[in-house]
């Protein structure tokens, strides 16, 4: 493994003076050009730094969809770790891991009735084809064995586990309920329900 790091000014949601290192990586399992944004020299500088794995959500992250709340615990990472410092590992693994093109196709099933699960399920797809080696091989290349991770995903933390990362805390991100012609709530109760996510619907974070 090798990485190549620069400094740069984050820009993201509401946010547009962040700095934070943008650090590259070679030889990764899957080929994907998976990368780690270090906020505050924590991977350098923190005992047990937090750390959150984001799969990029094009739809989310950028054009801030009303179906999900990726971008905004994407921010509430950023801010988190702007104040405590971190590492976020942006990890390229579009509709848990089907794709942009079979996301819109889900998308179109999720508008017939089908939840996010049963939608990937009709297109011929595990509920979450995510692998998360190349982070654990990204942590281990930044030399970090014991973090604290951000996130709601019980397969998250139990990856990290089994990979031997030592787990401090698990911080949970806020319920981040979007109102509008499609909302997300059914989204996120579904996560709770079939995917097993440590959300707190009450825990409602405002815009």
């Amino acid at each position: 493994m090798a990485e190549v790091r620069a400094r740069v000014q984050l820009n993201v949601g509401k946010n547009s003076d962040i700095p934070a290192e943008i650090v590259s990586f070679r030889g990764l399992n899957d080929g994907q050009e998976h990368v780690a944004f270090v906020f505050n020299q924590a991977d350098t500088t923190q005992t047990v730094p937090l750390i959150r794995m984001h799969s990029e959500c094009l739809t989310g992250d950028v054009f801030h969809s009303s179906r999900c709340d990726c971008g905004e615990q994407l921010n509430e990472s950023v801010e988190a770790m702007h104040e405590q410092g971190g590492v976020l590992l942006y990890l390229r693994q579009e509709g848990r891991g089907i794709g942009l093109y079979n996301k819109i196709d889900a998308y179109v099933l999720q508008s017939q009735g089908m939840n996010t699960y049963e939608a990937n399920n009709h297109l011929g797809f595990a509920d979450d084809l995510r692998d998360f080696s190349d982070a654990v091989l990204m942590l281990e290349t930044l030399g970090l064995s014991h973090v604290k991770l951000m996130t709601n995903n019980p397969n998250k933390l139990n990856a990290l586990r089994d990979a031997g990362i030592e787990v401090d805390t698990v911080v949970g991100t806020h319920a981040h309920i979007k109102a509008g012609l499609v909302g997300n709530r059914a989204y996120l109760e579904t996560k709770i329900k079939h995917g097993a996510h440590m959300l707190d619907i009450k825990k409602i974070k405002k815009p």
